[in-house]
């Protein structure tokens, strides 16, 4: 008797905004939501900005004329971090990523197409947010977008997106 078969799991891969179909998971895609009052042109602007919520730096950033920009400005630091940046950062790109998908069927449509594939961001500079360099990070926005990708589908609003 053999190993019964078991279909293997699918892995997508993402990083660049422009890669197709999947650059719409990642943070510098050009699809942009209203969140907290204001209108973010990327979920990029969104997460920087956040590290700064209620001072001029927020405003700066999410007025950035690109998402690398945004990130460049949030890395500064010379800027005043919130102290309490490291126990909300999870949640920041959780609210984050779903205004995104909320807002845009098309992409809402692309993660409802991945079925139960793993979703990985494919970056070796990473560890946290990605893979990292060895292949054994954390992937918190890969692991982000499958929570996302699940809620989506129980939510009576996006059925049939």
């Amino acid at each position: 008797m053999g190993v019964p078969y078991r279909e293997a799991k699918v892995t997508i891969y993402f990083y660049g905004a422009d890669e197709v179909p999947y650059g719409c998971f990642s943070n510098f895609s050009a699809h942009g939501f209203d969140l907290d009052g204001h209108w973010w042109p990327t979920s990029e602007h969104y997460f920087q900005a956040q590290k700064f919520a209620g001072t001029r730096h927020a405003d700066l950033i999410r007025r950035a004329a690109t998402p690398l920009r945004a990130a460049e400005l949030g890395r500064d630091r010379s800027r005043p971090l919130r102290r309490d940046w490291e126990r909300v950062k999870d949640d920041v790109m959780r609210r984050a990523v779903a205004a995104k998908f909320a807002a845009h069927a098309d992409i809402r449509a692309i993660l409802l197409d991945t079925g139960d594939a793993e979703i990985v961001e494919d970056t070796g500079t990473d560890h946290y947010w990605g893979r990292g360099r060895s292949g054994t990070g954390k992937n918190m926005l890969g692991r982000i977008l499958m929570r996302t990708r699940t809620q989506l589908r129980t939510d009576p609003r996006h059925q049939g997106s």
